[in-house]
Order: C-alpha cells, then sequence, then structure tokens
C-alpha cells in the first residue's frame, strides 16, 4: 500500500499492510519547535530549518526528511505556503535553539524577555513569557457582557488570538485580491503537493463552536453561560455556523476531491470529565456538529476528523452519531479513558487517531525501554482490525527527550515488521 492508501483503509476500519503513522498533520498531532530541533540534533540532521509554522503553540512543520526517516504517512496542506526561505526569519528559542517564525508575525520583545502581540488597532491580544513555550490569549471580546448584535463579530473575532495568529494556509488568505482567488491557488498547489507525494493529506478548518464561545467570552464565562444563557449560546452558535458553513463550502469546492481528511476542533473535556453535562452538549452543539460533518460528506470526498482533548469518553456515542469518522488525540490519561474499552466499544464505529503514547508523564519522564515498552502495549491495543492511526496524546513537548521520541518510533517500526 502507499501510504495514503494505508491511512484511507484504516480510517475504512481495514486493517492496512501496516500500522499507519502521523507526525505533523495538523497543529494537535505535531512536535514543539524546541523538541524538533533537539531531535535533528541528535539525528545529527545539519540541514534545514525548524520553521515554527504554528506561531501559538509554538509548533514545528516537520521536513520531508524527518517524516522519510521516521516513516510517516500523512501531511498538513499548510505546507504548500511559506515556501521560500524570505517567508521566515530566525529567532532564539527558549532554549537557546535557533527557529523561525514566519515573516509576517512580529511579536515586540519586551525589556523581561517576554513577547507581546498588539494587533492594528493597538490591541494586546497574546502574551509569551521569558523563556515561555508558547502564546496565551490576552484579549477576549465578549468577556463583560454579549453585545446587543452581532454586526462586529467578524471584526471581533479577528481580534483573537488564534485567528489574528493563524497558520498556514490561512495566514496567507488576505494576500489575494478576493476570496475565489485564495482558493483557486489553494486548490492548485494542493493538487500539485497530492501529484508529489503518495502521503495522505489533511487539511484543518477549525469550525470550532464551543471553543470559540470561550475565546470570545472567556472559559469561566462561557462555561457559566450554557446554563444561565443558553439562549444566548444559541444565537452565538447560530452566528458562528454562518461562518464555519460559509468556509466549508469554499474549502469542499476547491479541495474537496484532492485532500483526504478536514480536520475539525472543539475540545469538550478536562482531565477529569467534560466541560458540560451530556444533555447540554446535545442541545447546544450537537446539532451544529452535525450539520458540518454532514456537509462536508455530501459534497467532498473527504473524511472528518475532531480533534476534542480530555476526558470524552462519555460522548463518544454521540459524536459518532454526529458523523465524525475520526478522534484525536485519545487522551488516555484522562479519567474514563481507557484504551482497552475505547477499543472494545467504539473500534468499529469511529478511528482513533492518537493514543499510541502518553505525552504527560510517559514520553517525556520515563527511559526510553519504558517508552518503547508502552508504545507497544498502546499498539498492541489500538491496531487490531484497522481503526488507528498511530499519533502521541497531543503535541510532543519541549521537555521530550529526543532518545524517547526515537525509542517510540522504534516500537512503531517494529509493530510494522
Amino acid at each position: 500500500m502507499t501510504s495514503r492508501e494505508r491511512v484511507m483503509a484504516s480510517i475504512a476500519h481495514k486493517e492496512p499492510d501496516y500500522l499507519p503513522m502521523d507526525l505533523g498533520s495538523n497543529v494537535s498531532t505535531g512536535i514543539s519547535g524546541m523538541a524538533y530541533a533537539n531531535l535533528k540534533k541528535y539525528l545529527g540532521i545539519t540541514e534545514g530549518h525548524t520553521r515554527i509554522y504554528d506561531v501559538v503553540q509554538q509548533v514545528a512543520l516537520p521536513e520531508k526528511k524527518v517524516l522519510d526517516l521516521i516513516g510517516a504517512d500523512v501531511l498538513d496542506v499548510a505546507r504548500v505556503y511559506n515556501t521560500r526561505d524570505e517567508d521566515w526569519y530566525d529567532v532564539e528559542l527558549a532554549d537557546g535553539n535557533i527557529g523561525q517564525w514566519p515573516s509576517w508575525f512580529k511579536p515586540q520583545k519586551m525589556q523581561d524577555g517576554s513577547y507581546h502581540v498588539y494587533d492594528r488597532e493597538g490591541t494586546l491580544i497574546a502574551k509569551m513569557p521569558n523563556k515561555g513555550m508558547c502564546f496565551d490569549q490576552t484579549y477576549f471580546p465578549y468577556k463583560e457582557e454579549y453585545p446587543d448584535n452581532f454586526d462586529d463579530l467578524d471584526h471581533q473575532m479577528g481580534k483573537v488570538l488564534w485567528s489574528a495568529m493563524v497558520h498556514s494556509p490561512w495566514d496567507h488568505k488576505g494576500d489575494f485580491p478576493t476570496e475565489e482567488a485564495f482558493y483557486e491557488d489553494l486548490r492548485k498547489r494542493c493538487i500539485d503537493l497530492r501529484n508529489s507525494t503518495d502521503r495522505a493529506l489533511m487539511i484543518t478548518c477549525g469550525c470550532n463552536l464551543f471553543e470559540w464561545g470561550t475565546f470570545l467570552r472567556r472559559m469561566e464565562n462561557f462555561l457559566m453561560d450554557t446554563y444561565a444563557e443558553p439562549e444566548s449560546v444559541i444565537e452565538l452558535n447560530e452566528q458562528l455556523m454562518e461562518r464555519h458553513m460559509h468556509m466549508l463550502e469554499k474549502v469542499c469546492a476547491a479541495v474537496g476531491d484532492v485532500v483526504d481528511i478536514l480536520r475539525f476542533g472543539d475540545d469538550l473535556g478536562m482531565d477529569t470529565a467534560m466541560f458540560m453535562s451530556l444533555e447540554k452538549y446535545r442541545t447546544l452543539f450537537k446539532p451544529y456538529h452535525t450539520k458540518l460533518n454532514d456537509y462536508v460528506h455530501k459534497h467532498s470526498s473527504m473524511k472528518t476528523f475532531l480533534h476534542s482533548c480530555g476526558s470524552i469518553y462519555p460522548v463518544i456515542p454521540d459524536l459518532i452519531e454526529a458523523g465524525y469518522d475520526i478522534l484525536n488525540p485519545v487522551q488516555t490519561s484522562a479519567r474514563d479513558m481507557d484504551p482497552v474499552r475505547l477499543k472494545q466499544e467504539y473500534g468499529k464505529d469511529i478511528t482513533f487517531w492518537g493514543g499510541g503514547c502518553n505525552t504527560r508523564r510517559i514520553l517525556n519522564m520515563s527511559t526510553p525501554k519504558e517508552v518503547y515498552d508502552y508504545t507497544r502495549r498502546m499498539i498492541d491495543i489500538f491496531y487490531k482490525d484497522g481503526g488507528f492511526v498511530f499519533n502521541t496524546e497531543h503535541n510532543i513537548l519541549p521537555d521530550v527527550p529526543p532518545e524517547n521520541i526515537m525509542s517510540m518510533y522504534k516500537a512503531v517500526e517494529d509493530a510494522r515488521k
């Protein structure tokens, strides 16, 4: 099988020729810039760059040489933009490694070594502390209250760091004279990428609902809103859906026959439980999630991928009913996310993309042998009968030793024999 065939077979719950694996198909299955730079040093790779394409999380875009070495099967179409050296500039990362930021991203370095990001109106929208590893949101447009109307919603969404500091390909949408011109260019570049590789392709579209509520209102306010002001939550969701459906219409028309997987995001869980009751999910969010999936499945050949962290075991049947094909990151370290039970109960109905190695306690704190043994155990649980693409439980963070990363990939390599 080709890499693309391998991934798509597993999503179809057919056991492929060997275990499909992902590093960096999107900004939640990747590796921090610091960990990536250290990994390249460990591997003796001196050419290339550590390019931080998601500046919020400081996540690097893995280069082809690294993906070839570990045997990864999926690519983020983000790589079709920012392809020239002049699209990047050098920056010293918190651990002293040299990385690169996109040329459009120019945060202000303060006297204390922290970084501040201001939008064009002078609003402080994000900060990263000295020696920090990611940027934090500092501006919440509707923190005090909901507006009387949502006429200014697009403007306010643009002041949220996840929009203002968005990663490729969306960081180039404003470079084109019309929206149509951008999507025509995106289609051409994605076709060229597909013709140059046999790896599966993924595009991130977000289309968050619960998360956008927290970005606009702040987490604590929006959590209270789901109980105290459900009408306001629904009204906001309706407004967001107008924008999401417009985006999906454009994406499906442009690359729905070129790209294999479309990534959605909406974190629904904490370490210990869901953010809300099942009843609240079903009434406030599930109808919209269903509509998003239905549109993609009816208007493209793409499979839908949901990134949702935390303890979400109770809602998995609803996510399946809503139409998601793939669930990520499969955070087995969270309550009730037992891998054996997940595979037994839902392994035939949804593909688990992740869960291959615990990034919180195992990959960063264990010995290489312990990492290897843990990874092999997770593969044995998840891989049988397909429905599994190997990935870690979220991004590989800066504190992970490179020898542990390679021990994890050695476990994948041995499982493929």
